[in-house]
């Protein structure tokens, strides 16, 4: 049995600013139609396999269910972390689950923000590496280079394995020079570390309980209570937390006598910069990659990115622009992974824009901060058919509702009202309210909030129908 494990954390720093800590790259749709989230679960589709298990952080709960919701994607549960531990609690957290609800799967883990352009061959080296995580070998897949690259970690082959597509693993080498990526290259040997895995539930266990006794432990006793609301499968926080964190290249693969490698040839990417998204984009005839509302003039070997706003290029060549509601990125095309220096300083600051976008993604549905000033906020809010926002009030700011469309069911200090297209509603301080779309078309509406203090934790929850508090 094949149980997809789609590991979708991630800190949204490497692509900002379209990227963001509560919005990473796994929800961005950056090559095709779909997110890479989404573009993750679909390749799946020609495999025979269970429904994925999603592992996401607990902040990205929301955003995950709704995009498997959009692209009508099955899956068994999306698993929440409590806090980020890296990829070795990740996965036996899911190995646990599975043993748990009675059964022991071959586990093909993902990861939610990788490219593959080739799909049928990854799906075809996934297929010849079962047999070898059937006889309790603990597989990778390694990507066949084409360059020599210094953003990737890499694996050197041993011998094969029985059959000329699996091999021995004989070393895992962190991210090289150039020169070294360059012998690498040239050697035949090595591998791109892609961060993919096949292998048995109760195998890796074993081996982690081995090599890592202190993650197996911790994790054993966070899945021994679990809490399953709707979508999600929450573990036991204080457990978790305790926690070492740690890859599973280091907690086990590396130590581990039964680690294999299966070569994979699929025009894999894992997009880890500006730089390496435009080497998979389509270009014109100068080598500009353009997204969105762009005009170039002179330029070259360059990517434009806009959401909103007109791009217009003159005479750049080798160069990044990425153009969000809320910020602008310059930068040459050598120097993007020095984006992390402007998250960085951000955070720092207290600015916003480290965090989240100017427009707020919430389960039922979306915010945007269209505008503000030292005693007032406007929002453009859209509420999804159906969707209720939490029965709330707040201490230091009245509210001011006008619908542009739909209708909306408006509950103020218990007293119930629908309005309509260009009608309105005051909410005063200290009200209790609630608003819902007892619709079957998106409510649009404005809102205009004014006080002393208008902070999203100015927010006293009294009933919420996603768990909120």
């Amino acid at each position: 049995m094949l149980l997809p494990v789609i590991m979708a954390g991630g800190s949204g720093s490497r692509l900002w600013p379209l990227s963001r800590q509560l919005f990473p790259k796994q929800f961005l749709t950056l090559h095709g139609n779909l997110s890479m989230l989404q573009a993750t679960a679909a390749r799946l589709e020609s495999l025979e396999h269970q429904p994925p298990l999603i592992i996401c952080n607990h902040e990205h709960r929301f955003s995950v269910a709704e995009q498997l919701r959009l692209s009508n994607s099955k899956h068994s549960g999306i698993l929440l972390e409590p806090i980020g531990k890296n990829t070795a609690p990740a996965i036996a957290l899911a190995a646990f689950h599975s043993l748990k609800k009675g059964y022991d799967p071959l586990m093909l883990v993902l990861a939610a923000d990788h490219v593959i352009k080739d799909e049928k061959a990854f799906c075809n080296t996934v297929i010849e590496a079962i047999a070898s995580a059937d006889a309790g070998k603990l597989v990778t897949f390694g990507i066949v280079p084409t360059s020599a690259e210094t953003g990737y970690g890499y694996i050197k082959r041993g011998h094969a394995n029985g059959d000329n597509s699996v091999y021995k693993v004989d070393q895992f080498v962190e991210k090289p020079d150039l020169f070294t990526a360059e012998r690498y290259l040239v050697s035949g040997e090595f591998y791109w570390n892609s961060g993919m895995f096949l292998i048995k539930a109760s195998r890796y266990l074993e081996e982690l309980k081995k090599f890592s006794s202190d993650i197996y432990n911790a994790c054993e006793r966070a899945i021994s209570h679990i809490n399953e609301d709707a979508d999600f499968i929450r573990v036991d926080a204080d457990a978790f937390s305790q926690c070492p964190e740690n890859s599973i290249d280091y907690a086990v693969m590396e130590k581990t006598q039964d680690a294999v490698v299966v070569p994979m040839d699929c025009q894999w990417s894992d997009v880890g910069s500006w730089a390496a998204l435009w080497e998979i984009s389509d270009k014109d005839e100068s080598g500009n990659a353009c997204k969105g509302d762009v005009i170039s003039v002179n330029c070259a070997n360059s990517y434009f990115h806009s959401q909103e706003k007109l791009i217009a290029a003159i005479g750049l060549d080798d160069v990044v622009v990425v153009d969000t509601k809320d910020a602008t990125l310059v930068a040459k095309k050598t120097d993007v992974q020095l984006v992390k220096k402007i998250v960085e300083q951000l955070k720092s600051e207290g600015r916003s824009q480290w965090k989240h976008h100017r427009e707020v993604y919430r389960p039922w549905g979306k915010y945007d901060s269209v505008d503000n000033g030292e005693r007032f906020q406007v929002k453009r809010i859209t509420v999804k058919p159906g969707a209720k926002l939490s029965v709330q009030m707040h201490h230091h700011r009245a509210e001011h509702w006008v619908v542009v469309s739909g209708t909306a069911k408006v509950t103020i200090d218990g007293n119930d009202q629908y309005l309509t297209e260009n009608e309105s509603v005051y909410i005063p301080i200290t009200a209790v309210h609630a608003l819902e779309n007892p619709g079957k078309v998106p409510l649009e509406l404005i809102e205009v909030q004014s006080g002393s203090y208008l902070g999203e934790d100015d927010i006293v929850r009294f009933e919420d129908k996603y768990g909120r508090c």
